[in-house]
């Protein structure tokens, strides 16, 4: 009975030290927040591939040596292929600026509906280099988002 209770209240401290473990900058999940709307960087082609039109999504989720920065856009018209975030140079450290770039058909194709265009593209990024990076920002053609570390 007594190790009963003895294990009872040992479990009780245990959860309740979780929740400052959960909104501490330890947490992995709390590294970087939502995101939010920024003013897009100068538009240049990248070996040939150009600028998507908007971005609609920036997510940096963690994973195993570092973090996954996710990114959606919708181009101008279906087809658009070979997406990629490319890394643009800065001159700050704690910040990473990438470009979202895609290929144009090779056809001309029709518009569609916007959610029929969407392209979802990804880069990893090591711990290390993340160490000092405090935002993130992905721009497209008409729009960038950005996202800050907590």
């Amino acid at each position: 009975m007594r190790a009963g209770v003895l294990a009872a209240m040992a479990a009780v401290l245990l959860v309740a030290g979780c929740a400052t473990v959960r909104d501490s900058r330890l947490n992995p999940m709390n590294w970087f927040g939502r995101s939010t709307e920024a003013r897009a960087l100068a538009a240049a082609p990248y070996e040939g591939r150009l600028p998507v039109q908007t971005v609609t999504e920036l997510h940096v989720e963690p994973a195993t040596g570092g973090a996954i920065i996710r990114a959606k856009g919708v181009p101008p018209t279906q087809g658009w292929f070979e997406g990629e975030l490319v890394l643009e140079p800065s001159q700050d450290p704690a910040e990473l600026a990438y470009r979202f770039v895609l290929r144009r058909p090779v056809e001309p194709q029709r518009a569609g509906s916007a959610l029929s265009r969407e392209v979802t593209v990804a880069t990893f990024v090591s711990d290390f280099k993340l160490e000092e990076v405090r935002n993130i920002t992905v721009s497209g053609a008409d729009n960038a988002r950005s996202t800050r570390r907590r």
